[in-house]
Formats: structure tokens, sequence, C-alpha cells
């Protein structure tokens, strides 16, 4: 018999997420007592019209669950939810809006791009299974609810590869080009590709891209936090798609 492995989120956004998706995958409820937040109670109060159990501990309780984390006073466990979408699908279905994120290992890193992803309408994060962060309760509490498919390949440099071949285009961050990212074409097919903190794209990575920018940095300051990287990239993005569309 599989041995199922339960997945633990917390904190308001995070929570109200799943109620909103798939509260059929909840099996327990953590509350905490005494808690008066109106946003809490209105959780509490839709779990209880949907039947979830809800169980009312101390913080401390909740601080220990989360290993101290912001959980705002509720914590549930789920079972696993399975992307609904595959890579081949979307590439199939749309003009492809995609996010490399290449062994990002930081989850308050991780969890920042995916809510920027989902705000910029990117249609799926691809991540590799080895070496990267995984979906954790920090990673999804600081995502705050974002719903962008997280799709896990087993070898990123065949995944970059099948994407070209399927009309893909892949450009890379690298602060040692002398591209400028708002020089860039960055409509169309399109998959933006940005590595870990501090090293940046692995070599295979980066030679795989068919082109490479940076971010212009006209202070003192040499670079910048992946996550700030990945908003300011995905937002010029979105800037010429939509001019693209006038």
């Amino acid at each position: 018999m599989t041995k199922i492995t339960y997945e633990q989120i917390f904190g308001l956004h995070a929570v109200r997420h799943v109620f909103q998706n798939d509260f059929t995958c909840i099996v327990e409820l953590w509350a905490q007592q005494g808690a008066h937040s109106t946003k809490l109670q209105a959780l509490l109060k839709q779990a209880q019209q949907l039947d979830i159990l809800i169980q009312s501990v101390p913080k401390k309780t909740l601080d220990k669950l989360t290993e101290n984390g912001h959980h705002q006073g509720i914590v549930i466990k789920t079972r696993p939810v399975k992307n609904k979408i595959t890579l081949e699908e979307i590439v199939s279905s749309v003009t492809p809006f995609l996010l490399v994120l290449d062994e990002i290992q930081d989850p308050h890193n991780l969890g920042a791009c995916l809510r920027t992803a989902d705000a910029a309408g990117i249609h799926a994060v691809i991540v590799p299974k080895n070496q990267s962060c995984k979906l954790t309760p920090t990673v999804r509490q600081v995502a705050s609810g974002a719903a962008v498919p997280v799709i896990e390949v087993t070898n990123l440099a065949r995944t970059l590869q099948w994407l070209q071949k399927n009309g893909v285009w892949l450009i890379g961050a690298d602060s040692n080009n002398d591209t400028s990212l708002f020089e860039t074409k960055l409509t169309g097919s399109l998959a933006l590709v940005l590595g870990a903190e501090g090293k940046g794209l692995r070599r295979l990575t980066r030679e795989l891209c068919d082109g490479l920018v940076q971010i212009p940095m006209l202070g003192k300051v040499e670079s910048l936090n992946v996550s700030v990287a990945t908003g300011i990239c995905l937002y010029e993005a979105v800037r010429q798609r939509k001019l693209a569309l006038n």
C-alpha cells in the first residue's frame, strides 16, 4: 500500500486558497484559541459550513507545528494535490508565458517568485526536482495563495530543449551579460529563466538559453535578490506583451 505524504499549510492567504480551490483535500485544521481576527473568524465559519472539524489549540501548539512560522492562527493538513495541467497541455493550448527557476534554495525567495508569477499571469513555473527548495509550508505561506502551477522536472536541460523544439524562446537572466533586459524582445512563446541565489544560472542552463540579458544596475549594488530580479523580468515581459496586443 502506498503511504500518503500529507502537506501542512498555514497562514490566512494560503489556507483561503485551499478552501477556494479544493477543500476536500483538507484532513485536519487547527485554530488558535482566543484569536479574534475578523479574517480568521471568517475562515473558521467557512470551515464549519464545509463540515471541516476545527481543533482549537494554544498558540504555542501552532508555533511548534510551523516551527515558529507566521501562521496567523490557522494551520491545516492536506492530502497532496497534483497539478491538474501538464507542460505539454500548456504549450499546445496557449502562447506560453513560463518561468523557469534553476535550483532556487531559499523558501522565502521561491514563495515570493511564485506570488509574483501568479500576479504576472505566468502559465506555469518550472523547477528541477533535485537541488531545489520544495513546496514547503513556508513557501506556500510566503506565496500567499498563489495558484500558478508548479511543474517539477527530473532533467531541466532536457525540458529546456523540449521547450525550444516546441517554439518556446528561452531568455536567461545573467548579470555578466551586456544585453539589457529592456532592449530584448519578450513577446510570443517565452520562458524566462532565472538562477539560484548567489551563483545564478548553471553552466548548461545558461548555454541552452536562446538569449541572455542583464538588469541594468545604476548604483553601487552589484546584484539583486532573485525574487526581486524575477519581478522585474516578469513585469517587463508583461509590459511588452500588453503593448503587442494593442
